[in-house]
This record gives C-alpha cells, structure tokens and sequence, in this order.
C-alpha cells in the first residue's frame, strides 16, 4: 500500500524560490576583477537567475544541453549555477587550470552548445579555440566594450541581460535530469565527466546542511575560496541559498593578503578552500595579524591538512578547523571530522589527533574499506583498505562511458582509490591513494604520513613523498621538501632526525631533496606524477 504524499520534484528552482521568499534581502557580494565589491541581495539574483534562463532560450539551449563556463567564482557564475539547470540544461563548470589538450577534450567530449567566459580568462580559452567543434556562441562577462578576440560568435553577458525579460516560466522537470556536470582533473588518462541530477544535488544541499556536516544557517557569512569548476564548488552556493547564509565570491583574488582582507572586513563566519590556500594565509596572518575572530569554520578539503597547521590554525590563531572529505564523483561531499561528546574531555592535542582524520560519513553516505579481494575490512583503527562508497548523491558511472568503467562495483558502490582506515566510532583516516602508497620490502609507507609528519617541522613549509625503486627492497620513499622563506641551515640529516622518534624506522626516506616549489594539479593538490617524471628525467638527484 503506498503512502498518500505529495508528489513534490526536487528540483533546483525550488532552492532559488525559498531563497528570494525567506531571505531576499540577504546579500551576494564579489570582489569583482577589478578590485571593487559588488554586491546585491538574493531577491536579485532570482531575477537575473529568470533573464539568463530567457537568454539561454533565445540562444536555443534546450533541455539536454550541455553550456560550458570558464569563470572565477562570481556573482554571474552563481547565476549559471541557477539559470542553466532551470531550462533543463546542464551547468557544465570548465576547469580555468586544465591543460590546453584537456580543455579542447572536455569541452568537445562534453559537446557544449554555448560556453561563457570571464573576460580575463580570454587568453586561456583562446589557445584552445581552433580545436572546439561544437560550441554555436561564446558569451563574455565582465568585458570592456570593443574587446578583440580571435573567438567566433561573440556576444556580451550584460547586453543580452538587458534584453531579456524577467519574467521566466519555470519548467517543470523531472528531478532526474542532469543539471550539472564536472570533469576529474585527469591525474590518469583524460578527465572524466561526473553528472549531478537536480534530486542528487538537492539531496546533496540537505545533507551538507545538516548540523552534523556543515551547518550552515542565516547567520553565516560563506567565503567560497574552493573554485566554482572544482565539484560545483563543493555545492556550497546551493546550500547557502536554502539556508540563507551570505555569500562572498573573491574571484580572481585568491592570494593570502586579499583572502586576509576579506575575511577581517566582511565578518567571515565560513571559509572554504583547500590546504595549500590555508597554508599561504597562516604564513600571512603571522606576518600581518587581523582580526579574523568571526570565523567559526575554516572548512578544508581536496587533501589532507597537515595535523601541525590544524594546530598552529586553533592553538594561534583560535580558527575552527573542520576537515571534509569527498571527490568529484560524490557530489563531493562523504565525510566531515567533527569531535563527538565522547570527545570532549580529551587533551588539545587529542582533539587534533581526530580533526586531522577526514571523519565520519555525513548521513545518506556509506563507506566500507576493503582487501584486494573485495572483502569488508573491520574498524578497528589499525587496518588499511581501499575505501569504497554509495549515496545518493555518489555517481554510478562517468557521462559517455556507461559500463565501461572499472571503478564500480557489481554490488554498486564506487571505488575511491583512496586507502584508509576506520576507527570503531567511524572515523576514517585516508593514509594514501592506492597509487601513492610505497611498498618497501612487503611493508607498506604512507607517503601521506610521512608528509605531515614533515611538515610539523618549523621550518618544512611544504613537503610531497614519492616511491623511488630500489633493487634491495622494491621500492623507497624520496621526500622534495620546500623551506620556509626564513629556514635557516636545515639539512636532509636534520630532518631525517626529526623524523627518527615519530615514524617507523623503515619510513625514514633516503633521499630527502630541497626545491623550489611543489607541482600542483589543477585543483591545488600536489602532482606527484610531475615529481617522479623529475625524478626518472635526474632532476631531482
């Protein structure tokens, strides 16, 4: 017997509609290329949210369609993320740092009808523009009038807002369509294309809304440092608007001095970014205090945050370090690492010991760590397996390559490549990815350990380990270590000392190197594959 209930579509419109009914006067600020603050309420976004659906019409984007965007985080790109999926087309966010052979793939594999673009990013997209087969206009924003570009079919954002109506009927969707859709970075092979329906990214809004996740309420103030292209930019824009947060998008900002400034003079209650960003701001904030006592969560993601800098963060700086862990493929979010009451009498340090975990599965999300055969492993907080994971808001395949791909299990759960462990009240603790781990002479080394146990060094201002062959015991960790701008005579030796009483003693890597600076992927994580390209190329000894 089925029950009596309403049949009410969760789709993204709905998460606009109670944003301009409850909250219209809440503001969206930008700090806008140029360095000025824009800024407008929630009741104004739900118009031009209703232009930009009309333009999409007139362009003749229907249902289905994919449209591209290569922007910063702005208040235009918050529009996209509204007006694309109410016409039933798919938000398609184009990664500004991809290489130029990936950029021309994702948007031809994608097959994106129109892309907009960030007037400053012209020269980026336009490297690319003579290999794109199927885009039918390029729409520029923030653009000086009588701009010149080799790019065809140009037109202005703001001219065709001025045009449009705003009046939009809005459709009604089946909440399984596709509203958004994001690429890996490619770290192997060519990026792969994750889709969001409007049921999973709404599930999604919830889940991160709950307390238990992110919590976030009318009273926040959220910097979105994490960029717009990287996971739908972790969902946040959506879960601010239905909880009535503020949004503050730095766009092309994202150095620590403005990142400092912004967060002291809006009164930032939420930030969120990945480790490298914190990383800069720390060494900022210690060299130029404000006041940044507003801050209730600095929300980190992408990869791990060294234990030492959560500690330096909360014991110097008294900032809320709230880890979260998630991927591409899971919408991103699967985890936070929130104390627990059981938590609450321990020792600062013990606390640490546990923000510096990724933390518990958010509800709606199940993890499971397993063996090279596919068995369930116990939490018991000692034994590594692969982590797998299933939700409503987790892929069940990549866009194009439906049955094709290896990562998913028969039972339905998606493989991570991320190998962890659990402790019994659920807490996970990533140690590696399935390709980084280092297997030397049958024992295995966490090169993510062996990472931040690094740089707990005062003077190691970043640290990546990689496995390196060796004929005696298979494989061995090299460390390429970055010093702090004062480091002062430290040697491999010193930190090999450092090393001695904290990690096992067949950890100690053999060769540590010093470098200028640590290769990035596009989304901020360090590019282990550039390293040991360096390393087999003998650049780095």
């Amino acid at each position: 017997m089925q029950g009596l209930m309403m049949n009410y579509p969760l789709t993204l419109d709905r998460i606009l509609a109670h944003a301009n009914r409850m909250y219209p006067h809440k503001r969206i600020s930008t700090k806008m290329p140029d360095g000025s603050i824009h800024r407008y309420t929630y009741a104004d976004l739900y118009k031009r949210v209703q232009r930009l659906a009309n333009v999409l019409k007139n362009l003749g984007v229907k249902e289905g369609d994919r449209v591209g965007t290569f922007a910063w985080n702005t208040y235009q790109h918050v529009e996209m993320y509204f007006g694309i999926p109410a016409l039933g087309a798919v938000c398609h966010t184009l990664n500004i740092r991809l290489f130029p052979e990936q950029l021309a793939y994702v948007v031809n594999h994608a097959e994106d009808k129109v892309v907009f673009i960030d007037a400053t990013l012209l020269p980026l997209y336009e490297r690319v523009a003579d290999k794109i087969k199927t885009v039918e206009h390029y729409v520029l924003i923030n653009a000086p009038k009588g701009i010149e570009t080799k790019l065809p079919n140009v037109l202005h954002y703001e001219d065709l807002m001025a045009e449009a109506s705003d009046e939009f009927e809005w459709l009604t969707l089946d909440e399984n369509a596709a509203m958004g859709m994001c690429y890996t970075s490619g770290t192997t092979g060519n990026p792969k294309g994750a889709l969001y329906s409007h049921r999973s990214m709404f599930l999604h809004t919830i889940g991160e809304n709950q307390a238990n996740a992110l919590g976030l309420t009318e009273s926040d103030r959220v910097l979105m440092v994490v960029p717009q292209f990287h996971a739908m930019a972790w969902g946040l824009p959506y879960a601010c608007a239905f909880s009535g947060a503020e949004m503050f998008m730095p766009g092309p900002h994202l150095k620590p001095e403005p990142l400092a400034e912004i967060i002291a003079s809006e009164k930032i209650t939420v930030a969120a970014g990945v480790p490298t960003i914190w990383l800069g701001l720390y060494h900022e904030l210690r060299k130029n205090p404000r006041d940044i006592s507003s801050v209730r969560a600095m929300i980190v993601g992408g990869s791990a945050m060294p234990r030492s800098l959560i500690e330096e963060y909360e014991k110097n700086l008294h900032v809320s370090v709230l880890h979260a862990w998630g991927m591409t493929e899971t919408s991103p979010l699967g985890t936070v690492s929130k104390l627990h009451a059981h938590h609450q009498d321990l020792t600062d340090a013990e606390k640490w010991d546990i923000k510096a975990k990724q933390g518990y599965a958010v509800p709606l999300v199940e993890i499971r760590i397993v063996n090279d055969e596919g068995e369930e492993l116990p939490w018991d907080g000692t034994t590594m397996g692969e982590v797998q994971v299933r939700g409503p808001w987790v892929i069940r395949d990549y866009y194009k390559l439906e049955g094709a791909s290896e990562q998913f299990t028969a039972d339905g759960w998606f493989r991570t490549g991320d190998v962890a462990t659990i402790s019994e009240d659920g807490f996970m603790q990533i140690t590696d990815r399935t390709k980084d781990l280092i297997k030397s002479g049958g024992e295995w080394i966490s090169s993510v350990e062996l990472e931040n146990t690094l740089m707990a060094h005062p003077a190691v201002k970043e640290a990546a380990v990689i496995a390196i062959p060796d004929e005696k015991w298979a494989e061995r960790p090299l460390a390429a270590v970055v010093l702090t701008d004062d480091a002062d005579g430290v040697t491999a030796e010193a930190l090999r000392e450092f090393l001695a009483p904290k990690v096992a003693k067949f950890w100690l890597p053999d060769k540590i190197v010093f470098i200028d600076d640590i290769p990035k992927t596009s989304v901020g994580k360090f590019d282990k594959k550039v390293l040991r390209r360096r390393y087999a190329d003998g650049e780095l000894g």
